[in-house]
């Protein structure tokens, strides 16, 4: 059972911001996942591969998405290992996004460099506290 949706470890996403010029980040996404890392280059860009790695891992589930009971639905295998020591060269950000409902997502982040949580109710409550953290560099 060690392959279950539910799993913790898939909650922490590591974002990873190499640049940010002009309100535009660029960098990495790292997920257990997923083998590697998932480059983003921009905001769309970077809302858009999150809800991908979402959707694949099918974890959380989105609320307006139909649910089943079906086996194949009910478990995720690894495809890489725990993001360790990734950083960013701007900052790094821990998010683990708990709930999708209302169209969005609910979780918390965690700053890498001052270990302040923050929890947030929307991605864009998420992305207004990584550019209130961006624009302290």
């Amino acid at each position: 059972m060690g392959d279950r949706a539910v799993a913790n470890k898939y909650r922490d996403t590591v974002v990873c911001v190499d640049s940010y010029n002009e309100r535009v980040m660029k960098g990495r996404i790292y997920n257990p996942f997923f083998d590697g890392s998932i480059k983003f280059n921009g905001l769309m860009s970077f809302i858009l591969a999150m809800e991908e790695l979402l959707d694949e891992m099918k974890y959380p589930q989105a609320y307006e998405q139909r649910r089943s009971f079906d086996a194949e639905d009910m478990y995720i295998t690894d495809k890489g290992n725990e993001p360790t020591g990734v950083r960013g060269e701007q900052e790094t950000f821990d998010v683990k996004i708990f709930y999708r409902q209302n169209a969005s997502w609910q979780g918390t982040i965690l700053w890498g460099k001052t270990g302040r949580e923050q929890p947030f109710r929307s991605v864009l409550e998420l992305v207004l506290l990584m550019n209130s953290a961006l624009q302290k560099r």
